[in-house]
């Protein structure tokens, strides 16, 4: 009979969940002190962990050389999610400035897309970089429906979408048909794009799941498909492992989802978790973004490198 395993947080609902942990590690609580934990991205070169605290307009730098926790940037124009690009660079969505930058080398900021067709983005959530260069965000309207976490105002858009930027800077809508598109990953060898849809945020019988799009040669996306829904709260941020497992916030914790979106097992976390990602040397290690902590634990599994 298979549960949870008391005391470790795991709770396995398929076997094959049992050899993606190792039996005595525990989830650590490495820093605790923010409103809204986000948007977590592993800088291997340095060794440290940069996420966002929406709220308090910041963005904090775990130090894993030494478990310190400093102020990376503030005010951070209320980023949120963040990932790194093939050059070694900071890429951040921002909610209060309604863009996603790049933080260049020499600590300037590089404005990647801040409109579509002449009109101001929402409020940009989550991004990816692919292996050509080309850089894809989620563009919900969360930080202009409160000043909570942004500045509120109209949406100049009027819907809220997926786009694409071209290694050549030309922004295009990559999928118009989302309600809130949040989360998004790449599969290991880019033939999918997983993106979260919570439009249930705001819409009792809105959706609160993950779609798959197959990715043509062009850089275009064919037809998704629903391949998960969230059984507890929603799916916000998530990243893959090296064999395709999609490990996914919700509200109980960390699921593990097979690519084809069955849930196989969770890691439960004393808090609404809304974003993770792998880091350490060997990527074995998970980083999750409790509401108000940094927590981590090791895994029997390796994340896909972001370069």
């Amino acid at each position: 009979m298979y549960g949870e395993i008391e005391g470790t947080g795991f709770e396995v609902h398929d076997p094959a969940f049992e050899a993606c942990f190792i039996g005595h590690v525990r989830v650590e609580r490495l820093w605790s002190g923010a409103r809204w934990s986000e948007g977590p991205v592993w800088f291997a070169a340095g060794q440290y962990l940069l996420w966002s605290d929406i709220p308090n307009n910041r963005i904090l730098r775990f130090d894993d050389t030494d478990g310190s926790v400093s102020v990376f940037r503030a005010p951070s124009n209320n980023a949120n999610g963040h990932t790194v690009d093939r050059q070694g660079r900071l890429v951040s969505c921002e909610h209060l400035t309604r863009r996603v930058t790049r933080t260049e080398h020499n600590g300037s900021i590089t404005v990647i897309a801040d409109a579509w067709d002449g009109k101001r983005l929402n409020s940009p959530n989550d991004v990816v970089v692919k292996s050509d260069g080309s850089i894809w965000f989620t563009d919900p309207s969360y930080g202009i429906l409160m000043d909570y976490e942004g500045a509120r105002a109209e949406s100049e858009i009027g819907a809220c979408h997926l786009y694409r930027v071209d290694p050549s800077g030309d922004v295009t809508i990559a999928a118009d048909d989302y309600v809130k598109p949040n989360g998004l990953a790449f599969s290991p060898d880019e033939s999918l794009l997983y993106v979260a849809d919570t439009g249930i945020t705001h819409d009792v019988d809105g959706p609160k799941h993950i779609r798959a799009h197959p990715v043509r040669a062009d850089g275009t996306l064919g037809q998704s498909s629903v391949v998960a829904e969230c059984t507890e709260g929603l799916f916000d941020g998530f990243r893959l492992d090296r064999d395709g497992r999609i490990w996914t916030s919700a509200a109980d914790g960390v699921h593990c989802l097979t690519p084809e979106g069955k849930l196989i097992g969770k890691i439960h976390i004393p808090e609404l978790v809304a974003n993770v990602c792998f880091g350490g040397p060997k990527l074995n290690r998970l980083f999750i973004c409790g509401t108000t902590s940094l927590y981590s634990v090791f895994l029997n599994v390796n994340g896909v490198s972001p370069v």
